[in-house]
């Protein structure tokens, strides 16, 4: 649980900053994102003992897992401010508990009632009136987001055990497969007028989330995945988003909602306990 806990607070930084580099464009950055993210790793990868068809499949997870969910992630804050990009990831552990649930082909009642309260939680931490031009197109992005990360993360859980492999060892195998896709799809529509103009920042704000939020963060969630049961891994895809109102308000000395937080914090502890009470059954 700790790698999670460290990953929700590196994620929860997150959203300000790949704003600031959306206007360069979804497929550049989700390219530039996967391809760092896979040089950080690749030094560790070994796929000695490891079946072609294995290859391919830890591949193709993480073009599903990041690339692809990279792309419409990305995309979606053209039409989407940063608040409201986090406001629509909160139902993806809906979906990690759907995928497992039918890969499993089981799911414990209590656990889907925690993951439930845990999304109530978080929305109440982040809900408000959303009604502008756009915000279905943002929306459905998101969700196409959310439910690609949470299949993935739901596959690796399953099939990493099986090779005896540890985490840094397949990372980077997950990282090519998402930059195969990522750079397939940036090639003929980077805006190279608007590459050209990065400044400073945004590059460093690049290399950040390439090297730290991808490389790290994905590497830590995928670990702490294989180490917890589905319930605590539904209910942590949703702790990056308080902690990121926590970190508006105590860093950023933006305006914050305090009671609402803290009753969004409340409920989101209690599905927690919920979900304990279930044996913290797969």
């Amino acid at each position: 649980m700790l790698a999670l806990i460290i990953v929700s607070i590196i994620w929860a930084l997150s959203f300000g900053l790949t704003a600031q580099v959306s206007n360069l464009g979804a497929p550049f950055v989700t390219a530039v994102r996967t391809v760092l993210a896979a040089l950080v790793f690749l030094p560790f990868l070994n796929l000695k003992g490891l079946p072609p068809r294995r290859v391919l499949v830890f591949a193709g997870i993480g073009a599903l897992q990041f690339g692809l969910m990279y792309l419409l992630y990305i995309a979606a804050f053209r039409w989407l401010r940063p608040a409201e990009v986090a406001l629509f990831t909160i139902f993806t552990p809906l979906f990690v508990a759907l995928a497992s649930g039918l890969l499993e082909k089981r799911m414990p009642w209590l656990v889907w009632c925690s993951v439930v309260v845990a999304v109530l939680g978080t929305g109440f931490c982040v809900w408000s009136e959303v009604h502008r031009a756009g915000m279905v197109r943002g929306f459905l992005l998101m969700q196409g987001a959310n439910a690609c990360f949470a299949v993935g993360q739901v596959l690796y859980r399953r099939e990493a055990p099986a090779t005896g492999k540890r985490d840094r060892e397949l990372m980077g195998l997950l990282y090519l497969g998402a930059s195969v896709v990522a750079v397939a799809m940036a090639t003929p529509s980077i805006q190279w007028d608007k590459v050209a103009g990065m400044s400073l920042r945004q590059a460093a704000v690049l290399t950040y989330l390439g090297v730290v939020a991808s490389g790290l963060g994905f590497f830590l969630f995928n670990a702490g995945a294989r180490r917890t049961d589905i319930g605590t891994l539904a209910i942590f895809n949703n702790m990056k988003v308080p902690l990121a109102i926590l970190a508006s308000g105590l860093v950023f000395r933006e305006p914050v909602d305090w009671p609402r937080l803290a009753l969004g914090g409340v409920v989101i502890a209690f599905a927690l306990g919920l979900n304990g009470l279930s044996g913290g059954r797969p």
